[in-house]
């Protein structure tokens, strides 16, 4: 729902506070919030993300959708503000907002010039901590979580990723934040506010801020603003494994969508940017395999992509082809194909542009505060600890075409979960079935 070898750290004067590198500062706070700052001298903006532990795999069986509805019932309003006069004070302050509910998180964010991030972090404190949660407001915020999930249906792309996702991970965390219509209509207030009280927590909670700043000043704030909550304990979560790996849901349509998924290593893990790398020559731009050879050599699809799906224990890689459904079985056959292909390996010329393309990623990225905010905070949250961009910039170009393949060899793509979505079920490749 509505979307990297540290170096030695080194102590400043406030007791407790360890910079991870000479421009990245941290500060966990006595209930265990986290707090990470990137300043950024040539700025005039800031910027700021909260991570807040209330993802959709904390819904209830029977109330899919309710860390959905719960993000959409908290910018109704807090503290001393309706839902207008919170939109309104933001609006005066220039901030642009953003939030969205994944598997794990609920994420907050906001950016400004410099001058307004005090008053910003005042108002989310506010939102985080004292929602008004309007019970007269119940019934148009469960509207427009109904009219996100009917989208959906209008997107089939969408649509297709989504159950991809559902089918390959163990349950919950492959679920959809959006819900369903049953359940959606199911939830009430006290569901809401149960939902809050038990999830929106210091502790698990991760500040990232980013741009123009003033490092002491930040944690004096978030201390006033923050320091005393009080943590508690949230739901507790089990895992049940999904055991159906190939699936068909019938569409009426001249078209096939056609998904195929991994598993392959979480961005905490050692070799996760040989992953990358490996997935990047894959499907990562117009020169990687899948685009050059499944829809420019031999014109089987209109799109073709693969990403590297990343949760904090857990990750796959994630491809898509959209067809017409007479080419649909030779699509399904070819991108199955260039799967088994990679795990040959790579060579070093796919690499070298691959890294071409990162590169200017990297800066784009250096530009933006809000994108700063939210990579460090995402950092930490994998890792325990975030990196610059330039540490990052080094992984990247240490990564090798030896070193992919050496993954490769010891990871190849294998045990394919496989969804297609179209009028008719496809002959599966006999590697897959």
């Amino acid at each position: 729902m509505k979307r990297f070898c540290p170096p030695l750290a080194f102590l400043t004067p406030r007791t407790g506070e360890t910079p991870v590198t000479p421009t990245i500062f941290t500060h966990i706070f006595d209930n265990g919030l986290a707090l990470v700052a990137e300043p950024s001298e040539g700025a005039e903006s800031a910027a700021f993300t909260f991570l807040v532990p209330a993802g959709c795999s904390y819904d209830p069986p029977n109330r899919a959708g309710l860390a959905g509805l719960v993000c959409e019932m908290t910018i109704r309003g807090c503290g001393t503000r309706d839902s207008r006069s919170f939109v309104h004070d933001l609006e005066i302050l220039g901030v642009e907002r953003g939030e969205s509910v994944g598997i794990a998180l609920a994420s907050y964010s906001g950016a400004t010039i410099h001058d307004h991030l005090a008053e910003a972090l005042d108002i989310y404190a506010d939102l985080l901590r004292r929602p008004r949660l309007p019970a007269d407001q119940l019934e148009a915020s469960r509207q427009v979580c109904l009219l996100e999930l009917a989208s959906i249906d209008d997107d089939p792309v969408h649509k297709l990723m989504l159950e991809l996702r559902r089918q390959h991970y163990p349950d919950p965390w492959g679920r959809n934040s959006h819900g369903n219509v049953d359940t959606l209509n199911q939830i009430t207030i006290g569901d809401i506010t149960r939902f809050h009280a038990s999830q929106f927590q210091p502790n698990g909670t991760i500040v990232g801020v980013a741009g123009k700043i003033e490092w002491p000043a930040v944690v004096d704030q978030i201390g006033e603003l923050f320091g005393d909550w009080e943590p508690v304990k949230g739901m507790a979560l089990e895992t049940t494994e999904n055991i159906e790996c190939v699936r068909h849901l019938e569409m009426p349509s001249n078209q096939t969508q056609i998904g195929i998924a991994y598993s392959s290593v979480p961005y905490r893990h050692p070799d996760y940017f040989q992953a990358w790398g490996a997935v990047g020559v894959l499907g990562g731009g117009m020169s990687a395999r899948l685009f050059t050879e499944v829809r420019e050599r031999r014109g089987l699809c209109y799109s073709v992509q693969a990403s590297l799906n990343t949760q904090r224990d857990r990750a796959a890689v994630l491809c898509y082809a959209g067809t017409t459904s007479d080419r649909a079985q030779e699509t399904l056959d070819v991108l199955h194909q260039e799967l088994v292909r990679l795990g040959q390996g790579i060579r070093a010329d796919e690499l070298s542009r691959l890294k071409a393309r990162i590169k200017s990623s990297l800066i784009m990225q250096q530009e933006s505060s809000s994108a700063r905010s939210g990579a460090i905070a995402h950092e930490w949250y994998h890792l325990g600890r975030a990196r610059t961009l330039d540490e990052i910039s080094r992984l990247v170009d240490n990564l090798s075409a030896e070193s992919i393949n050496a993954f490769l060899a010891a990871h190849p793509p294998k045990d394919f979960t496989v969804l297609t979505m179209g009028p008719e079920p496809l002959e599966l490749p006999r590697a897959v079935s």
